[in-house]
C-alpha cells in the first residue's frame, strides 16, 4: 500500500466515512489527517459542475462550460486523435473548476434504439468504442486529473435500469459488452470506473465478484478507484467485499455505519477496506496536486472553435444527389424547421451542459453567402396541435 503510514493514523469510523459522498458531489474529508474532499462532475461532453442546488438529473443549472459534440458524433470522426485532442481541452475545464474526477466517457454498446442514453455512448461497434474512450481518457487525464469511464456493464437501457438483470452468456459478454472498457482500461489508463445500476447474471454489478474482481481486478490489474453509479448501491457490505470502493452520493453516514459493524463482527477483513482507502487517498492525491498550480482561465473562443472543429470532423453525409451540396454564394433558398432557430444541441438529464457560447444556424446565415427568403418553424416541436392546420 502507497499511504500505509497514513492509513495507521485513522479511526475505523474515519476509514469507513472515505467509502461515501460527503455530499452530493464530494467525497468526505478527514481535516486531522490532511485528507481533503474530491469534486466529482458530469460528464461526457463537457463540464456540468454544480455549485449549488446539486442534483442528478440535470434540472438545475451548472457553471458555463464548453458542450462538446456528444459521443454519438464524435464516433462518427473515426478519429481517435480528434477524441484525445478534445479530451485535453475537456481536461483543462475541468481542472479550471476544481473537478478532481470527471464523470465521462460512457462506452456501454447502443444495442436497442429506445435506450435513451444512446447519445452519451459511442457506438455499436466495442472497438471503435473502446479506440475512442481510450483517446478520450489519454487527453483528460494528461491534464493531471481522472476520467471516469461508465457504466460497468451491460447497461444498455433505461426502461428499469435499477432493478433489470441483464443475461449474458460469457462469450458475448466478453466480445460485445466488456471490450471497450478493457480498452479504455489498458490502453487508456482510465484511473476510475463507475459500476452500473442493473444486475448481471443475478448480481448487481459493483456486487459481482466475477465482474468485478475476477475480470476487472485481476485479468485487467485495474489498480484504480471504482465509483457506484448515483444511488446505485444496493448492499454496502457486499459491494466493498467486491472492491467497489466509493459510493456516491452521500448515505448521512448510514452505510459507514454498516461498514463499521461488518468489520467488527468479522465479516469483512480490515486490510480489505484499507486497501480500499489506500487506492481512494491516491486518487484524491494525485489528482488534487494540478490545483496547487496557478491556472488561468479557459479561452472561451478557442475552447468553442474546438468544439466546433470536431463537429465538421464528424458530420457524415449519406447521399448528395445531383451535388446540390454544397450550396452555390448566392443561392436563394428557404429555412424551414425549428431546430435552424433553436437547435437540439445536446440530450437531456446529467450531461446537459450550460453552454458558454450557442451559435444558432439563422445567426449565420448571413456570413454563408446564401440568399435566404425567410424562415418557418415547419412544425410544431413538442407535439402540440397546430392551430392554423386545424382551421
Amino acid at each position: 500500500m502507497k499511504h500505509k503510514d497514513l492509513i495507521r493514523k485513522m479511526t475505523l469510523e474515519e476509514k469507513a466515512s472515505l467509502m461515501s459522498g460527503k455530499n452530493f458531489w464530494q467525497t468526505q474529508n478527514i481535516n486531522r489527517l490532511g485528507i481533503n474532499s474530491m469534486f466529482l462532475a458530469d460528464g461526457p461532453h463537457g463540464i456540468r459542475k454544480q455549485a449549488a442546488a446539486a442534483d442528478h438529473l440535470g434540472l438545475n443549472p451548472s457553471i458555463p462550460a464548453t458542450c462538446f459534440p456528444t459521443a454519438a458524433t464524435i464516433a462518427n470522426s473515426w478519429n481517435a486523435e480528434l477524441g484525445e485532442k478534445m479530451g485535453e481541452y475537456l481536461g483543462e475545464e475541468a481542472v479550471a473548476q476544481k473537478v478532481n474526477v470527471l464523470l465521462g466517457p460512457g462506452v456501454n454498446m447502443k444495442r436497442s434504439p429506445l435506450a435513451g442514453r444512446n447519445f452519451e455512448y459511442f457506438s455499436e461497434d466495442p472497438y471503435l468504442a473502446g479506440k475512442l474512450a481510450a483517446g478520450m481518457i489519454k487527453g483528460i487525464q494528461s491534464k493531471g486529473i481522472a476520467a471516469c469511464v461508465k457504466h460497468f456493464a451491460a447497461n444498455n437501457q433505461e426502461e428499469r435500469r435499477m432493478a433489470i438483470d441483464t443475461i449474458v452468456d460469457e462469450r458475448t459478454l466478453r466480445e460485445i459488452y466488456l471490450t471497450a472498457f478493457e480498452i479504455a482500461i489498458k490502453e487508456g489508463k482510465a484511473k476510475t470506473m463507475m459500476s452500473s445500476y442493473n444486475l448481471l447474471n443475478g448480481a448487481y454489478t459493483n456486487e459481482n465478484i466475477h465482474l468485478m474482481r475476477d475480470i476487472l481486478r485481476d485479468e485487467w490489474d485495474f489498480q484504480g478507484v471504482v465509483v457506484t453509479d448515483w444511488g446505485g448501491s444496493n448492499d454496502r457490505v457486499a459491494g466493498l467485499l467486491a472492491g467497489n470502493e466509493l459510493e456516491m452520493p452521500s448515505t448521512s453516514g448510514e452505510t459507514n455505519g454498516e461498514i463499521v459493524k461488518a468489520v467488527e463482527a468479522g465479516k469483512i477483513k480490515e486490510e480489505v477496506l484499507d486497501g480500499c482507502v489506500d487506492r481512494l487517498l491516491d486518487l484524491i492525491f494525485t489528482t488534487e496536486a494540478v490545483f496547487e498550480a496557478e491556472h488561468k482561465e479557459i479561452d472561451v473562443e478557442k475552447h468553442h472553435r474546438m468544439a466546433q472543429q470536431v463537429a465538421e470532423e464528424s458530420i457524415v453525409l449519406l447521399k448528395n444527389e445531383d451535388h446540390i451540396l454544397p450550396l452555390k454564394k448566392g443561392k436563394r433558398v428557404a429555412v424551414i424547421g425549428d431546430f435552424a432557430k433553436e437547435a437540439r444541441y445536446q440530450g437531456a438529464g446529467s450531461s446537459i451542459i450550460n453552454p458558454t457560447k450557442l451559435d444558432r444556424t439563422l445567426d449565420f446565415l448571413g456570413q454563408s453567402g446564401i440568399d435566404s427568403i425567410g424562415f418557418e418553424p415547419g412544425f410544431e416541436r413538442y407535439g402540440k396541435k397546430n392551430k392554423e392546420k386545424n382551421k
